[in-house]
């Protein structure tokens, strides 16, 4: 079973795999649970967590909720998995450090496409439908407040954010692995302005900070609108930044003054960070002086009997500022975040007061209260078990009408696909012909400023799949399949 330079999750996994792919494991047999895996191998609560981690985002095993895991039918439109980045090209040579002028207008060109067409079939977001989200349940709620509480609507509000959720939160952290005290918690205006005030705390104008590679366009916004400089880490398709990577850049760099990662269901990859690789971040960035602003809004969405833990959970220095936000969770239209700043907290307190000032106290009020019933643990599995079943249903289509030499590794918990398509064939001219025929996709060239992801596309089933979304992957595919045709090298087929 050992392999030499690998990882015992994935010794592990590996075998596993191996008796599922002979049939010594057939589909519906089920795992062995977590407790007796750990005894089996004799190993710890990690390890067995991240094996059947890769089984799942193989496709090969699934959690059923208060069952455990079982195998898996076979999927049989299955594409090759995605490509792992070259780690001995992004760490021998000299990494891209860039300034992000111009990414803002082309993004908001995008954008502005969009809006061209209000009626296409929106499958390039990564917010999942309001029919998901107990809209109903928060809105009795607002109800039951607002009669209690009328001043909630002319009220300022608490300097620092309702204390009472700020309370539920920091005992929730214990969930993520870190412990936080209520009162070193900031509210903000949603995710995006947790990130900014963490750029903000560390850095000045024209310094350097790390980003994934390929990493959200929201980000490479930030960064531009800050001035700032980014060096771009590739990260894997199934474990996330690289770690080997990031070692080098640190070397090479020590004028780099933070790292921004999201660890969980990492936007538009997908992927899910290995404990380890957590681990060995905050240490190097620990050694190195360099902050990590961990920005973790889809952590809950993560399959799997246990939830996944925070970078924060290793931090014993207040290296990692930890932003989140419910807007992917729970409530996307109060845009509620928040964050926790280790080092760094009393001067994001400073920089919120003076960015923005106080959040609505109405929607911290209702999600105080949301939070602490039963009915937020019964939200969340409903909400993993539809993108579930969604994910299915799109990862069948995509295997069915994309063209030969696609390849795409299926994520472990969320809504978002990233899809590598044949070399030659561009993502722009795809988004193109796909907003023609009302169809929203995310072409790769807006994750990054260095062109690598030209061929690359993000999509995403961000509700239950109406009849048109199965129409739309059939004509998505087949457009790849006249691209892939049109711009096939002379004596060569479409494979990649």
């Amino acid at each position: 079973m050992n392999v030499p330079d690998q990882p015992l999750y994935r010794q592990l996994a590996g075998h596993y795999r191996r008796s599922i792919e002979s049939g010594v494991l057939r589909p519906g047999d089920r795992m062995p649970s977590m407790r007796a895996f750990m005894r089996q191998h004799d190993v710890s609560l990690a390890t067995a967590t991240e094996s059947y981690r890769v089984l799942e985002r193989e496709s090969l095993i699934e959690a059923r909720p208060r069952e455990g895991y079982f195998v898996r039918a076979a999927n049989a439109n299955t594409l090759p998995a995605a490509r792992e980045p070259d780690w001995h090209d992004a760490t021998h040579r000299e990494p891209l450090v860039a300034q992000f002028v111009g990414m803002h207008a082309a993004i908001s060109a995008l954008v502005a496409r969009f809006q061209q067409v209000p009626d296409a079939l929106n499958l390039g977001g990564v917010t999942a439908a309001d029919a998901l989200f107990p809209g109903e349940e928060l809105q009795k709620i607002a109800v039951r407040i607002l009669r209690r509480r009328p001043d909630l609507l002319t009220s300022p509000g608490h300097e620092r954010g309702d204390p009472q959720l700020r309370a539920v939160i920091a005992r929730r952290a214990l969930a993520a692995g870190f412990a936080v005290h209520a009162d070193e918690i900031v509210m903000t205006n949603g995710g995006t302005e947790a990130v900014n005030l963490a750029l903000r705390a560390v850095t000045q104008p024209g310094d350097t900070v790390a980003v994934e590679s390929p990493c959200f366009y929201g980000l490479l916004q930030v960064l531009e609108s800050l001035g700032l400089r980014a060096l771009e880490i590739p990260a894997s398709p199934t474990t996330g930044l690289s770690v080997e990577a990031l070692e080098f850049a640190l070397q090479q760099h020590p004028e780099l003054k933070a790292v921004v990662v999201v660890p969980h269901l990492q936007n538009p990859l997908g992927c899910v960070m290995p404990d380890a690789h957590k681990q060995r971040i905050v240490e190097l960035c620990t050694q190195a002086g360099v902050a990590v602003i961990e920005d973790d809004p889809y952590r809950e969405l993560v399959e799997g009997e246990t939830a996944p833990r925070a970078l924060k959970a290793w931090d014993s220095a207040g290296t990692v500022i930890h932003c989140t936000s419910f807007n992917k969770t729970l409530a996307p239209g109060m845009r509620v975040g928040w964050m926790a700043g280790g080092r760094w907290h009393a001067r994001i307190a400073m920089l919120k007061f003076s960015q923005s000032r106080l959040n609505e106290p109405l929607s911290q009020a209702v999600l105080a209260e949301f939070l602490q019933s039963q009915a937020h643990e019964r939200h969340l599995r409903r909400l993993r078990e539809r993108l579930r079943a969604q994910r299915e249903r799109m990862a069948q289509g995509i295997g069915a009408a994309f063209p030969e030499g696609t390849r795409f590794t299926p994520p472990a918990g969320g809504l978002a696909f990233w899809i590598e398509l044949p070399r030659h064939v561009s993502s722009m001219a795809l988004f193109d012909a796909a907003l023609a025929e009302r169809i929203r996709i995310m072409p790769g060239t807006v994750f990054s400023n260095s062109g690598r992801f030209e061929h690359c596309i993000r999509v995403s089933c961000p509700g239950p799949l109406p009849h048109s979304a199965d129409d739309a992957l059939l004509r998505i595919g087949a457009i790849a399949h006249r691209l892939a045709r049109e711009n096939a090298l002379p004596g060569a087929g479409a494979k990649a």
